[in-house]
């Protein structure tokens, strides 16, 4: 009999829980079970599969390639069924398809509450879960299944083969500050007028945050030992606001947040513009509510 069919929830319960804390102990006793019991499960387990699971360590368990292929199969199921569990408690309780949307602070302030309000629109009883964060975090969390659509800057990325991504704008990167900054009446700026100030970058391997590095090498400067990495809009806006500190943002986003009288825009752009897009996962059959959310986004982005 193929092993598989063998195979449980519980079971797959079982073994993301080994991957993760590579302890039978601390598992056995979360599980309500014995370790004894829980060795000879994952000894029968090992030996159907035909390969082993885990190298036995003194200090625990860990993974081996075969191991980390079947964790992986597992988290996605498991995955999957707590996906169905919400949309199925969200049909009996009348309110509708459940949507988990990943988004960038590139994106947030004005497109995203423009699709969602289109969205919701159409789908009075639907359920929307908003996750704000950096695209690389975002898209591994698209990739485990655990986001639906993510948006945010794509720039140069090249998504994996389980993703498909459409750049939705293109725009430029602007240098902002708080309004009645020094700087920010001046008609035209360089690097010398912004380099003795303080900067609020966006974390390391960031697109937004790669961009003006490659600006301030191309300009023959060295990046600075920047004293402030955020990826917290909020918290950036507040510190500008209270200090001479700049920092950097797409386009639309400075001049949405400067039409609320939060930012001022100041005379310098990024070379070379950026690209704003979303990204999906690259499957035969998706949620209609999905594929919904995505022509939301595309007409809020025609919109802007």
């Amino acid at each position: 009999m193929d092993w598989t069919r063998r195979l449980r929830l519980q079971h797959l319960q079982l073994l993301v829980s080994l991957m993760e804390t590579g302890n039978l102990s601390g598992t056995a006793r979360a599980a309500h079970t014995t370790q004894p019991g829980l060795s000879k499960w994952l000894k029968e387990l090992e030996e159907d599969v035909g390969a082993p699971l885990f190298e036995r360590h003194a200090r625990g368990l860990r993974p081996t390639p075969y191991g980390m292929t079947l964790f992986n199969h597992a988290q996605r199921v498991l995955t999957e069924m707590e996906r169905a569990r919400q949309n199925l408690e969200a049909m009996r309780s009348g309110s509708g398809s459940r949507v988990l949307l990943g988004t960038s602070p590139a994106s947030a302030p004005s497109l995203v509450p423009r699709a969602l309000r289109a969205f919701l629109g159409r789908y009075p009883g639907a359920q929307v879960e908003l996750l704000e964060g950096t695209m690389n975090g975002l898209l591994e969390r698209l990739e485990k299944r655990q986001l639906d659509v993510v948006v945010g800057r794509l720039d140069n990325y090249v998504p994996r083969a389980s993703l498909r991504c459409e750049v939705l704008y293109s725009e430029a990167i602007v240098v902002m500050a708080r309004p009645g900054h020094p700087l920010a009446q001046a008609a035209a700026l360089d690097w010398e007028d912004v380099w003795r100030y303080d900067w609020i970058v966006w974390p390391p391997g960031s697109p937004i945050r790669s961009k003006l590095d490659m600006a301030l090498t191309q300009g023959g400067r060295q990046p600075p030992a920047y004293r402030l990495e955020s990826s917290s809009m909020l918290a950036n806006i507040e510190l500008l606001r209270g200090s001479d500190m700049l920092s950097i943002g797409s386009a639309r986003v400075v001049e949405h947040l400067a039409g609320l009288g939060l930012v001022a825009r100041l005379a310098l752009e990024i070379p070379g513009e950026g690209a704003v897009g979303m990204c999906w996962r690259d499957e035969p059959h998706r949620d209609r509510a999905s594929e919904d959310l995505l022509a939301c986004l595309r007409e809020g982005a025609a919109a802007e």
